[in-house]
C-alpha cells in the first residue's frame, strides 16, 4: 500500500498531455506514417537539406527536445556523479562492450541472409545514444545530472572509439570467425561534428541558461517559473521528431513491411536485453531508482542521428544499411516509451536514496514532459 500511494499521487499530478504520452506518440507515427505515404515526394523534400546526414527538420527537433532536459539539469552537483566509479564503469562496460557485441550477434544470428540489414544494424549498435535518451530518462524519474554525465562520457567514446569499433566489427571479428567482411569508411570529424551539433549546442545553451537565469533572478525563481515555461518544449520537439522521421520512411516501410519485420526482430529482443539487464545490473551493485534507470536507458538507447548519417554516407541513401538505420529508431521510440512505464512500475524494488543528495534534482516535477 505504501508504494501504491505515492504512485497515485505521481499519477494524480501529470497534466492531461502527460498522462496519455503514450497516445500522442502513437498519434505521431501514425501521423507521420500517412504523410510519407499520402504526400507525394514528402519524403524527398524533407531530406533534402541535411545536418551531418541527417534531415534538418528532424536535427532541428531533436534540439528543441534536448535543451529543456539540459536546462533542468543542477550542474554544480556534476561532481557527485563523476565520483561514482560504479555507475561509470557499469556504462562504459555496457554500452562499449556489451552492447555492440549484442548487436553483432543477434544481426548475424537473426538476419544471416540478408548482409545489407545486418550491417546497418550493427552499425546502429556502435553509436550510443546521445540524444532520445535525455527525454526517455527524464520521463522515467532518472537521475538528470548522472545522464548528462554518462550522456557526455558516451560522446567522448563515440568520437575516439566509433571507427575503430566499426572497423573491428565489420571486418576484424567476422574474418576470425570465417564470416562476411565489410568495410566501413567514416571519418573521426565527421563523428565529432554529429556529437558537437545534436549534443553540444543543446548542451551549452541548457547550461548557460540555468547559469544566466540564476545569476539573474535566483534559483527559486528559475525552478519555479522558467522551468515550467519551457519544459512543454521538450514534448513539442520530441512529438515533432517523430512525425518528421516516420514521414521521411513512410513509403518505404508500408511498401516493405516484411523487410522492416525482419529489422525489427532483433532490435526488439535488443532493447529488452539491454534494458532489462542494465536495470537488473544496477539494482545488483546497489545503485538507487534513478541512477540504475538513468544506466538502462543510455545502455539501451542508440544515436540514430549518427548511424543513419554514416550508412548513408557509406552505403547511400536508398540502401538496406539506411533502411536499417532508420528502422532502429522507428522500434526505439515505442519501445522506450513502454519502458518507461515498466521503469516506473519497478521503482518499488529499488532501495530509497541514501542521502537526500545523491537522488536526482528535484523528484517533485515528475508531473513534466
Amino acid at each position: 500500500m505504501s508504494t501504491a500511494a505515492p504512485e497515485r499521487n505521481v499519477a494524480g499530478r501529470l497534466s492531461f498531455v502527460d498522462r496519455y504520452l503514450a497516445v500522442w506518440i502513437l498519434a505521431a507515427m501514425a501521423a507521420g506514417l500517412g504523410l510519407g505515404r499520402l504526400v507525394p515526394g514528402l519524403g524527398d523534400t524533407l531530406a533534402e537539406v541535411t545536418v551531418t546526414g541527417v534531415s534538418l527538420p528532424i536535427a532541428l527537433g531533436l534540439l528543441v527536445m534536448m535543451y529543456p532536459v539540459l536546462a533542468k539539469v543542477r550542474y554544480d552537483r556534476l561532481d557527485t556523479v563523476t565520483r561514482d566509479r560504479r555507475l561509470l564503469l557499469l556504462s562504459l562496460l555496457l554500452n562499449w562492450i556489451i552492447g555492440p557485441a549484442l548487436m553483432f550477434a543477434l544481426a548475424w544470428l537473426l538476419l544471416p541472409d540478408l548482409p545489407a540489414y545486418r550491417t546497418g544494424l550493427i552499425i546502429v549498435g556502435l553509436a550510443r545514444c546521445i540524444a532520445m535518451v535525455i527525454i526517455w530518462n527524464d520521463l522515467a524519474c532518472g537521475h538528470r545530472e548522472a545522464a548528462a554525465v554518462l550522456v557526455a562520457l558516451n560522446s567522448l567514446f563515440q568520437v575516439i572509439a566509433f571507427a575503430a569499433l566499426g572497423w573491428f566489427y565489420l571486418s576484424v571479428l567476422p574474418g576470425w570467425l570465417g564470416l562476411e567482411q565489410t568495410g566501413l569508411d567514416v571519418s573521426v570529424w565527421e563523428i565529432a561534428r554529429s556529437v558537437l551539433i545534436f549534443l553540444g549546442i543543446p548542451l551549452a545553451a541548457g547550461y548557460l541558461t540555468r547559469r544566466i537565469g540564476e545569476r539573474t533572478k535566483g534559483r527559486t525563481w528559475y525552478e519555479t517559473e522558467l522551468v515550467p515555461r519551457i519544459g512543454p518544449f521538450a514534448l513539442y520537439g520530441l512529438l515533432f521528431t517523430i512525425v518528421v522521421l516516420f514521414a521521411l520512411q513512410g513509403d518505404a516501410i508500408t511498401s516493405q513491411p516484411f523487410d522492416v519485420a525482419r529489422i525489427a526482430l532483433p532490435l526488439l529482443v535488443y532493447f529488452a536485453i539491454m534494458w532489462a539487464g542494465s536495470m537488473f545490473l544496477g539494482r545488483f551493485a546497489g545503485l538507487d531508482y534513478p541512477r540504475a534507470t538513468t544506466l538502462a536507458f543510455t545502455a539501451a538507447g542508440n544515436n540514430f542521428e549518427l548511424a543513419i548519417a554514416v550508412a548513408i554516407a557509406t552505403f547511400g541513401a536508398s540502401s538496406g544499411q539506411a533502411l536499417a538505420g532508420v528502422v532502429g529508431p522507428l522500434i526505439e521510440v515505442p519501445v522506450l516509451i513502454g519502458l518507461v512505464y515498466v521503469a516506473l512500475r519497478a521503482r518499488r524494488y529499488f532501495p530509497a536514496p541514501a542521502a537526500p543528495a545523491a537522488t536526482p534534482a528535484p523528484q517533485e516535477d515528475t508531473a513534466h514532459a
